[in-house]
């Protein structure tokens, strides 16, 4: 075209594809401006004259597009007296009303749609207005349901209950999903404080499975309804359980008794898997204890007088906070000998300052050059916990300095060498 800036019908189209991929979330959230004007760059005279064909092309298909009921607007035309070509009517702005509209012009008519009623619903049942009737009056969303009960349109006005992140499943999934996920919200709202464990909820068509599926849309919406029923205070931060006033799972974690005397205090058991509250309440006073991040290593140890070892927890150490008999004992943590293993190291010192770590150096690291891995996805820092020595082989192993990703695995370390290293550290400590 010319050095023209007009714009055609798949112009407007490619330019209202941009505004909606940025901006039709937020647009189910009630926020935006409306109207929506565009205007279509009616040429000059000396454009037209230039480009007399095209021109012509454009204003046809502005002409035709007025007929096209998939793409809705109201378009405005402009007369020019150009001395000469005469008196001229082109076209010179599109006016959209609404995101519906837009929607239209991209093809996604059917999901806006669906996604507006199914927001709208949705709002219902977080008791988002009140006055329109609680979820038990409005009866019951069959789970083999094609599209939810009709809603009204999206707000004008920015909504309490925002709902924009989930626009790709409201607008996507089977209509049965969307009704178990009103059966959910439903129950869990009208049963705040139930007690149940997760597989309990009398919820007919759920099940764990499709919980863990949706948990994280769970918690957004009810700490929402939680938000609004309680102010903005709360809820924030909570996970599923504190939300639903459902039942956790005991915590539990598993310990090696490595001294016979220590077995004795547990009634002879050496290998125990229990709720961390029962492990804080054994007699326990060892002279050292392992916290070691991975299961067959502490399945490795051998007896070792006045030791236990705490195995296989992970990133999850903040349970260590919890047993009273760790405070003032020699800690020595083992973990892989990668940055994540650092991490670890790093998280549980937030609870336990004085430990320290364990063929997690240099030298380990390079002994067993020919054992290594590659590490997939390093953890971030700062690690602010690090002692001087162990932040040089995190940052080491962060900057590829031996290596790209280099990693090595705790289980992988000699034992042989292990051993005498476990053993030095249970001297030194004692």
């Amino acid at each position: 075209m010319a050095g023209s800036r007009r714009l055609d019908p798949d112009g407007v189209a490619a330019l209202l594809r941009r505004r909606w991929n940025g901006n039709h979330r937020r647009w189910l959230d009630g926020d935006g401006s409306w109207p929506l004007s565009i205007g279509l760059g009616p040429p000059t005279e000396r454009e037209t004259t230039r480009d007399l064909a095209g021109v012509r092309d454009w204003i046809e298909a502005w002409t035709a597009m007025e007929r096209d009921p998939g793409r809705p607007g109201e378009l405005t035309w402009t007369e020019r007296q150009w001395p000469g070509l005469g008196r001229q009517r082109l076209p010179e702005r599109l006016v959209l009303g609404s995101p519906g509209a837009v929607a239209a012009w991209v093809g996604a008519t059917r999901r806006w749609g669906l996604a507006v009623e199914r927001a709208a619903r949705l709002r219902l049942e977080l008791v988002e207005a009140p006055g329109l009737g609680r979820a038990e009056e409005r009866g019951p969303t069959p789970l083999g349901a094609d599209r939810p009960v009709a809603g009204p349109p999206a707000s004008a006005q920015p909504a309490a209950c925002r709902l924009g992140r989930h626009f790709d499943w409201l607008a996507d999934a089977p209509g049965a999903d969307f009704a178990r996920l009103l059966a959910v919200l439903r129950w869990l709202i009208d049963h705040p404080d139930s007690g149940l464990y997760l597989r309990q909820l009398p919820i007919p068509g759920i099940d764990t499975k499709w919980i863990g599926a949706n948990r994280g849309r769970l918690v957004d919406l009810l700490a929402q309804h939680h938000r609004r029923e309680a102010g903005q205070g709360g809820a924030r931060d909570a996970d599923l359980h504190q939300l639903a006033g459902l039942r956790r799972e005991p915590d539990l974690l598993r310990l090696r008794l490595l001294d016979p005397a220590l077995r004795t205090a547990a009634g002879g058991l050496g290998d125990i898997t229990a709720p961390v509250e029962q492990l804080a309440a054994l007699p326990l006073a060892p002279a050292h204890v392992f916290i070691v991040e991975n299961l067959q290593t502490g399945l490795a140890f051998d007896d070792l007088p006045g030791a236990v070892c705490f195995m296989a927890r992970g990133y999850a150490v903040d349970a260590f906070a919890a047993i009273p008999w760790l405070e003032g004992r020699p800690l020595h943590y083992w973990g892989d000998l990668d940055t994540h293993g650092f991490a670890i190291l790093n998280r549980l010192r937030a609870h336990l300052p004085g430990t320290r770590s364990l063929l997690m150096d240099a030298d380990t690291l390079l002994r067993h050059r020919d054992l290594w891995q590659r590490e997939d996805k390093p953890a971030a820092g700062p690690l602010e916990r690090l002692t001087t020595d162990e932040q040089a082989v995190f940052e080491g192993l962060l900057t590829d300095r031996w290596g790209e990703r280099v990693r090595l695995e705790q289980e992988r370390v000699v034992w042989s060498y292990a051993r005498e290293r476990l053993q030095a550290r249970a001297d030194d400590s004692t």
